[in-house]
């Protein structure tokens, strides 16, 4: 199934959207589900969290009651397949990563086509023409539009300005300079040089990063390339920063270990998500001796990784209707602004150029260094994670058991490389 990001269907969707708006808006009520409930399967990480904190105010304005059900991503994905392949409506709505499952739920049909709501049902200051066109093209499946956009997001470098002046060290320039500061790091300072995701089905979000600027790419004329050496050089320098530099059991690492590491001042280095900013920064010790900055660039150039969160309905929920004003509540200018405020990154330009949001950035240059590098992931990155094709998901296992046998010294990194390639290229032929 194709996803078309040629850019035509989020410019048609905008087009219905003007074409649609005025008689919607002229009898839009949101209170025409009063009464009726949705579903909500939520991914318990920082903005899964902040819908459920806002969950009142969703039904104060339209009735509808909420139901929410959730748990981490991995358990929540378990959980949204066991209801997905009952064909069961246990479920009206549910986060996903287009770029991740993306095409291999649209290929299914477990999404909903959105359009038809975008052409009908759409409250008057909406603003679906607003939400950021890639975007909206990265969650269109032939045609189908499968997710509105909650945020966007990515990978960043939080490290510590007071330990790097300490060491006399400068932040890295280039990707291959990561050791030797890592190293210098060791000598000086107590705290764990680099930190970064080292449990297998999280590792390819930050790994890709490394891959792509050391001039790899995961597939090479409809094959595998897990070999080559730009691949081999990045499961290399990625590994061994982990093996020799990261923490203890960082090979069951992921967010919310990074997360509790950095913001206790524990790691001097650490990469992980944007979304994590607010968790990083809760308490304010962090927002005095933190600077944020992209991957810096490799062999390859600078091609971070950028993807972003949306919010689905399940085709196979009882309550479509419904489920679709919880989508534009919580996709709204207005919900978005106060996202944005808790360090959730915005799909809206318009949210980012406000007023408020600016000041909020103002309040302390960290906040502007965040805003920043987000701002290059959107203009350089890009969301190839996993393999492109329906069976992305599986292959980012694949990825990850690569990267973990190099980190735990179980094999080489050609026989990592080797077997990885061998299982992706029964799954490409399957696709």
């Amino acid at each position: 199934m194709a996803n078309e990001s040629a850019g035509s269907m989020g410019l048609t969707s905008a087009l219905l959207v003007a074409m649609a708006l005025p008689a919607a808006a002229q009898d839009f009520d949101w209170r025409a589900h009063e009464g009726e409930t949705v579903t909500f399967l939520a991914n318990s990480n920082p903005l899964g969290q902040l819908l459920i904190a806002h969950k009142d105010e969703f039904e104060a304005l339209t009735g509808i009651n909420l139901v929410v059900d959730s748990y981490q991503e991995q358990q929540m994905r378990q959980r949204l397949m066991t209801v997905m392949n009952a064909r069961s409506d246990e479920v009206d709505v549910f986060m996903t990563l287009p770029s991740r499952e993306g095409m291999q739920f649209a290929t299914a049909g477990w999404y909903k086509d959105l359009n038809p709501y975008l052409e009908g049902a759409v409250a008057p200051d909406y603003d679906a023409g607003g939400l950021a066109e890639a975007l909206v093209d990265a969650a269109t499946f032939d045609g189908q539009f499968i997710g509105v956009p909650l945020n966007i997001e990515g990978p960043l470098l939080y490290y510590r300005t007071d330990v790097f002046e300490e060491c006399g060290l400068q932040p890295p320039s280039a990707l291959q300079e990561l050791p030797e500061i890592s190293a210098a790091l060791k000598e000086c300072s107590d705290l764990t040089p680099f930190a970064s995701r080292g449990l297998a089905a999280a590792v390819p979000y930050t790994f890709a990063g490394f891959m792509h600027n050391m001039g790899g790419s995961y597939m090479v004329d409809g094959q595998s390339a897990m070999c080559s050496e730009p691949v081999k050089a990045a499961i290399t320098l990625y590994s061994d920063l982990l093996k020799e530099h990261g923490p203890p059991g960082v090979v069951n690492y992921s967010f919310q270990q990074l997360t509790a590491l950095y913001r206790a001042g524990r790691s001097a280095m650490s990469f992980e998500s944007s979304n994590e900013f607010s968790g990083i920064m809760e308490g304010g010790e962090r927002m005095e001796d933190t600077a944020i900055m992209p991957l810096p660039p490799g062999p390859g150039g600078s091609h971070p990784t950028v993807i972003g969160w949306a919010l689905s309905i399940s085709a196979h929920s009882r309550n479509p209707d419904a489920a679709w004003y919880f989508l534009q509540w919580a996709s709204s200018p207005q919900m978005q602004a106060k996202f944005a405020l808790e360090g959730i990154a915005p799909p809206r330009e318009a949210v980012a150029e406000s007023a408020e949001y600016n000041a909020w950035l103002g309040e302390s240059p960290v906040r502007q260094q965040w805003h920043d590098a987000l701002a290059e992931l959107a203009r350089t990155g890009t969301s190839e994670i996993g393999f492109p094709i329906v069976g992305n998901p599986e292959s980012r296992q694949y990825i990850g058991d690569a990267v973990g046998s190099v980190l735990l010294g179980t094999a080489t990194v050609d026989q990592a490389c080797a077997t990885a390639d061998a299982a992706l290229n029964e799954l490409i032929a399957r696709d």
